[in-house]
């Protein structure tokens, strides 16, 4: 038990940014204690810090999605100029986030109808706003705004 709090320990200090870096620098180190085999350990620490990075990357893209899909449902039950909160509460209660949805126009087109809307992100007491597209698919609405990593997007990248 001992020895999984300190592996866990570096990781929890490190935060997500650093955390496979890290996860992979002490199972790399671990693995050449026990192995006295280097080029094992380097293997053994690189795939592990691959396997880090894309664990944390799925969490973070499907976070993302859950809170574009508030978002979108949101924008959906919306009538033309009304505004309403959303709010996403996830399982691990990190990065909740919430706000207001305003509905600025309605678009008609050939494949689906899509609607444009205002909505905020509230954090420590200030709100920024951001534009964004929702268009029907089947019988929900779903994010349609095609700007990922812009840094201005804060959480919902």
């Amino acid at each position: 038990m001992r020895r999984l709090a300190l592996v866990l320990l570096p990781l929890a200090l490190a935060g997500c940014n650093q955390a496979a870096d890290v996860a992979g620098a002490v199972v790399g180190g671990g693995a050449a204690l026990a192995s006295g085999n280097p080029a094992l350990a380097i293997g053994v620490g690189i795939g592990v810090r691959a396997a880090t990075a894309a664990g944390i990357r799925y969490v973070v893209r499907s976070r993302h999605g859950a809170e574009q899909d508030e978002v979108a449902a949101v924008i959906g039950s919306l009538a033309l100029g009304e505004v309403r909160r959303w709010r996403i509460r996830h399982t691990i209660p990190l990065g909740n986030e919430e706000g207001e949805v305003r509905l600025v126009r309605e678009i008609d087109n050939a494949l689906a109808p899509c609607r444009e809307a205002l909505f905020s992100v509230e954090e420590d007491g200030e709100r920024q706003w951001f534009l964004t597209t929702a268009c029907r698919q089947g019988e929900g609405w779903k994010w349609a705004a095609a700007e990922p990593a812009v840094p201005r997007w804060g959480s919902l990248q």
